[in-house]
């Protein structure tokens, strides 16, 4: 019985070897120097499957990231054309919020498969859980934004004109409550923005969880930059000063966040270069660049800043799916995982087996 556990222990220590590469097994050279008995390890993995399994998302959950940051963007942009007395941004900034939020939870609930999902999540409040948090934050930004669309969609019917009289009082105090509910939905509105970047981050899937410092930035960026965009193609040139400078911000933060995002998670930036994601994250960078020159030239423009717009919303959706995709493929690939875990064991050094 004593010799099999000898002989068990010394099994572990191979292996322990073996997996550190060539930290383990070396022999001593006549100049001083080591050479490795254990031939460096490459990243494999069992029978060549992937050692994590891809998030079983489809399509849905993308398009959920981009209208989530898109209705949060428009409301803040839609509080503060308010504010300001621009109606002709103001009115289709709240519109935009209201179906882009209206399509971002139907995108949600489809890849869920039925809605019971998501109203069972409200059974608890989980502060470390960004599932459950991001929960809450849709439930009380939701109404919000929909009672604010729904007084501004109200005022553009003339709703008080052609209802019955027992269902005016009904309109006039959704016209009222508009301001109020657009106010909270801004309020709210920056973390709708970015908690989808802190779901998807806290994640096993390496190329999401490298980036978890810089991409509630990327997304807080994109958001901003596709609803300066689409103010930009609604807006009168008078009003658009808002959508204009919101564009700007957004471009820069979108930029700047991902440039330093892509510098600081090492290999697991590979999959944002190459490939399809690659190839969105590029077509991305470009629209915005493009796009927010154009809202900078624009000014008194009204065609170049419609361009302008468009090119910034298409940035924004190709920043999203082309993260989605990134990290899927990241996934799928047992090097971003096995490599950077062997680098860490490295950093701490051979492992040691108790005698």
């Amino acid at each position: 019985m004593s010799s099999t556990h000898e002989t068990q222990r010394g099994n572990l220590k191979h292996d322990v070897r073996a997996v550190v590469g060539s930290a383990g097994g070396r022999r001593r050279r006549r100049g001083g120097g080591e050479r490795a008995m254990v031939p460096p390890a490459e990243f494999t993995s069992y029978y060549g499957r992937p050692v994590l399994k891809a998030a079983p998302w489809s399509v849905d959950i993308p398009a959920y990231l981009f209208l989530g940051g898109l209705a949060a963007g428009s409301s803040m942009l839609g509080a503060g054309a308010d504010v300001t007395g621009r109606t002709s941004l103001k009115r289709p900034a709240r519109l935009m919020a209201l179906g882009a939020i209206t399509g971002s939870m139907f995108a949600l609930v489809h890849d869920l498969g039925r809605p019971a999902r998501f109203v069972n999540m409200l059974r608890v409040a989980k502060p470390t859980s960004p599932m459950s948090v991001g929960t809450w934050i849709l439930t009380m930004y939701g109404p919000l934004a929909g009672l604010a669309g729904a007084a501004e969609l109200a005022e553009t019917v003339r709703a008080e004109k052609w209802l019955p009289g027992r269902l005016r009082p009904f309109a006039r105090l959704l016209r009222v409550s508009g301001r109020p509910a657009g106010i909270g939905a801004a309020l709210v509105a920056p973390a709708v923005a970015s908690y989808t970047a802190v779901l998807i981050s806290d994640t096993a899937t390496p190329t999401w969880h490298a980036g978890h410092r810089e991409m509630p930035f990327v997304f807080a960026g994109s958001a901003a930059a596709a609803a300066g965009g689409f103010g930009l193609l609604t807006a009168s040139t008078e009003d658009a000063g808002p959508a204009r400078r919101l564009a700007v911000g957004g471009v820069l933060l979108d930029l700047g966040s991902a440039q330093a995002m892509e510098k600081s998670m090492g290999l697991a930036a590979e999959p944002l270069q190459q490939g399809t994601p690659g190839k969105l994250m590029k077509a991305a960078k470009a629209l915005n660049a493009l796009g927010g020159v154009g809202a900078v030239l624009g000014r008194r423009n009204r065609a170049l800043s419609a361009a302008s717009g468009a090119a910034l919303v298409a940035g924004s959706v190709c920043t999203r799916f082309g993260i989605f995709y990134g990290g899927q493929a990241s996934a799928k690939d047992p090097k971003y995982t096995v490599v950077p875990q062997r680098e860490r064991v490295d950093k701490q050094g051979p492992t040691r087996i108790p005698e």
